[in-house]
């Protein structure tokens, strides 16, 4: 019987970023401050429904606190440094969305740390004991030198170098379901082969031209030895259940059987979930289970039986609890009788289904897409 092992940090629901309207100084023109997207209570409701319900199949362990010389693999020092001094001085805002507190750079390096400590435990005990990597900020959007969307340490990447580093890996694929761009990830690895990168994610484009440079479009595929190892799937709001099943089965699937990783981390945001604030995307619970079961066949046919759950975006608090017991569910091979209480909204799947045509049309010149 599969078992999960979650990594966790009481620091990472001491990290709080600045409430507001998204602007640099509060306005005023609110009666009330709406509260930050990226809310404590975001995974403190992600671990209480896990322990409830899966007590008996998830146990959790200390996130350690990452090295410098790991951090400074994916992250500029200067970067680093400056980072921990904005919080040192208590923090604020550095992009009108993405913030910081006192709290916020020790949280980051515990969850850099944690997936870390993830990717070496998927090594050594594979598919029998799964890690979670249940981290708080997130780390995707995260660029070596600035940042982005909520992220400051691309824990995907420290995940990936940690892998890398060891002599069973010389491949890595990192698959990202967050309903954003997974830019950071995509420019640490950019110019390299040694890490496939995939992001599907909802066609938003940039939301900051200097802090969010990257489009997400399917144009941007890596550049010098890396041509063709990055892949981006932007898709239609309405994708669905049965949209997100199309593009795993027309692209994601036979491309990570072609590359054959030494292990798969899974970049396993929520917020492509049916009412997420951030996304439409409209992936119910049992979208995310059969995400989760998706993710567990592809580390067990075509990634060395090594997997890394890694916990990204997902900003309906109550909602984003159900999506990661649904994956973790699919992962653990749960057949699972909890109803997702927010399955609302209707898919679009035709639409999602042209979108990915198109898409698989642009890289059948570099993968085998049949």
């Amino acid at each position: 019987m599969a078992s999960a092992t979650a990594f966790w940090d009481e620091s990472f629901l001491e990290h709080v970023p600045p409430a507001g309207e998204g602007e640099a100084e509060w306005t005023g023109r609110l009666a009330v401050e709406q509260p930050h997207p990226d809310r404590p209570e975001r995974l403190r409701n992600v671990r209480s429904i896990v322990r409830h319900e899966l007590a008996d199949r998830v146990r959790w362990t200390q996130a350690p606190e990452i090295t410098d010389e790991e951090l400074h693999r994916v992250h500029d020092p200067d970067y680093v440094r400056e980072f921990r001094a904005f919080c040192d001085s208590g923090g604020g805002r550095i992009t009108g969305g993405t913030g910081a507190n006192e709290a916020s750079y020790r949280a980051a390096r515990h969850a850099a740390g944690g997936a870390a400590a993830a990717a070496t435990h998927a090594l050594e005990h594979g598919l029998e004991d799964v890690p979670y990597a249940a981290v708080r900020p997130s780390g995707h959007h995260a660029q070596p030198a600035q940042a982005d969307g909520f992220c400051f340490f691309n824990n995907a990447a420290v995940a990936a170098e940690r892998a890398l580093a060891d002599d069973r890996v010389e491949r890595v694929c990192i698959l990202d379901w967050d309903v954003h761009h997974g830019n950071g990830t995509q420019e640490v690895f950019y110019g390299r082969d040694d890490v496939l990168t995939i992001s599907l994610h909802n066609d938003h484009w940039s939301w900051n031209p200097d802090a969010h440079p990257q489009t997400g479009d399917v144009d941007e595929r890596g550049t010098g030895p890396g041509e063709g190892y990055n892949l981006n799937v932007p898709l239609p709001p309405g994708t669905g259940d049965d949209g997100y099943a199309e593009a795993f089965d027309r692209l994601v699937e036979p491309v990570i059987e072609q590359y054959a990783p030494d292990l798969l981390v899974v970049s396993a945001g929520g917020d492509a979930g049916t009412v997420d604030p951030l996304g439409r995307n409209v992936v119910t619970k049992s979208g995310f289970e059969s995400l989760g079961a998706r993710a567990r066949d592809i580390a067990a046919t075509s990634a060395s039986g090594r997997l890394v759950l890694l916990q990204e975006g997902g900003y309906h608090p109550s909602h984003l609890a159900y999506a990661m017991l649904g994956t973790l569910e699919g992962v653990l091979g749960i057949d699972s009788e909890i109803d997702d209480p927010f399955a609302w909204l209707d898919e679009d799947f035709e639409s999602a289904a042209d979108r990915i045509a198109e898409i698989r049309e642009y890289y059948a010149d570099w993968w085998t897409l049949e």
